[in-house]
């Protein structure tokens, strides 16, 4: 089975993965990222050096950000010296990142913390953090040694010192088990569980039901679109371009997708029209008008799962002020309608239930996954704006090409 990879230079579509190149005109570090045949991952850590030669640049927020933000919020500091120190500390690992993940959750973590929040805001000056993919450099954290490969939080640099609490939610990949690294940024990693978190734990989905996703062909989205076509259940999906719309039923299976820029504003006559009798299931990802359209559609006794709210995550200070709320909330009351919020963590005891699940559906073909890729750690701040525009097609991931900055 191909890996479907989406270069963002927008030229053409490749399944070749390109390895980490390591300076100094040595051999690239291998990773085998092909599915079939399933060939044993290498390390791609160089032969034991002296810790303190290890250096890391980093990309950090320079200051909170209100509105949409831009790469000049984010700045790529040169190489430093890794905290050795810090490594050395009980409970520490330290982690050479080999893939980042750009997520819309993100965002709200650039603003000045003003409530309460399940995560807390990124901290101007410091390394912005998020998933990612690594190789264990050094551990002291019980079940984890050098060499090992392993997702969780990270930082956006070359190298990582990630500490408790942390620490406790590094998840090991299995060297065998003949997926593609870049997959435990998306498929396999914290977009992956929430996908089948939101749609069959939530929204507690039955054959032949009516299926609506928003932003149905990012990280999350697209993947909630096979989860219910697997079931025998009947999505559709909105996007933003015609490019995501074709994908959409061309790729991932959809029964049908729109555009929504495309429906002169009647989001409520899109759905109409897609959904004579109603929606039983909405997965939500947007919010605002989407949000309003949708209640007006749902059928009695439907399910909303609210992953996410993204239409609402650059609005500036006025904007908010000025916002009058979400519409068409007397529905959740005469449709009897669930509408239920969620967050990935509070499910992490599902992962070994969604493992067993999924793979076999990865390994067989029958769910594929896209991702849009950022080579290089300088390309990251742009890859992350590009999500809050639409530029991405599938799961936005940056790949470090160069881990050993000198």
């Amino acid at each position: 089975m191909p890996v479907e990879k989406r270069r963002t230079d927008r030229n053409k579509w490749t399944d070749q993965h390109r390895p980490p190149q390591r300076r100094g005109g040595g051999p690239p570090c291998t990773i085998a990222l092909a599915i079939h045949p399933i060939h044993p991952r290498q390390s791609c850590s160089p032969p034991t050096a002296a810790m303190a030669e290890l250096k890391s640049r980093r990309v950090i927020l320079k200051d909170y950000v209100e509105g949409y933000p831009t790469e000049e919020h984010m700045e790529l500091l040169p190489a430093a010296a890794v905290d050795e120190a810090a490594a050395a500390e009980e409970g520490s690992v330290l982690v050479k990142n080999l893939y980042l993940s750009c997520d819309p959750y993100m965002r709200p973590k650039m603003s000045r913390p003003l409530h309460q929040s399940y995560t807390a805001a990124f901290v101007p000056g410091a390394a912005i953090t998020g998933y990612g993919v690594s190789e264990v450099v050094r551990s002291s954290r019980p079940g984890l040694a050098a060499g090992d490969l392993v997702w969780g939080m990270t930082g956006w640099e070359d190298y990582s010192v990630v500490k408790p609490p942390f620490t406790a939610i590094l998840t090991k990949i299995q060297p065998d088990d003949g997926v593609p690294l870049s997959y435990y940024t998306g498929i396999l990693g914290m977009p992956g569980l929430t996908a089948y978190v939101g749609f069959h734990h939530i929204c507690s989905p039955k054959a032949g039901e009516t299926v609506f996703v928003s932003a149905a062909s990012g990280a999350v989205g697209q993947l909630v679109g096979q989860f219910a076509r697997l079931l025998g259940c009947h999505v559709v999906g909105s996007a933003g371009s015609k490019e995501k719309v074709d994908l959409l039923i061309n790729k991932f299976g959809f029964h049908d997708a729109f555009n929504y820029k495309e429906e002169d504003g009647d989001l409520a006559g899109a759905l109409k029209k897609r959904f004579p009798d109603g929606i039983d299931v909405y997965f939500e990802n947007v919010g605002g008008k989407m949000l309003e359209a949708v209640l007006l559609n749902m059928k009695v006794h439907g399910r909303i799962a609210v992953c996410g709210l993204i239409s609402q995550y650059n609005l500036t200070a006025g904007e908010k002020e000025a916002d009058v709320g979400v519409r068409n909330l007397t529905s959740l009351v005469s449709k009897r309608i669930k509408m239920q919020g969620f967050i990935e963590p509070d499910h992490k005891h599902l992962y070994p239930e969604y493992m067993a699940w999924v793979l076999p559906h990865i390994k067989e073909g029958r769910v594929v996954y896209v991702e849009d890729v950022a080579d290089g750690l300088e390309a990251a701040p742009g890859a992350l704006i590009g999500l809050y525009h639409g530029r991405n097609v599938g799961k936005q991931v940056v790949r470090l090409t160069n881990p050993d900055p000198q």
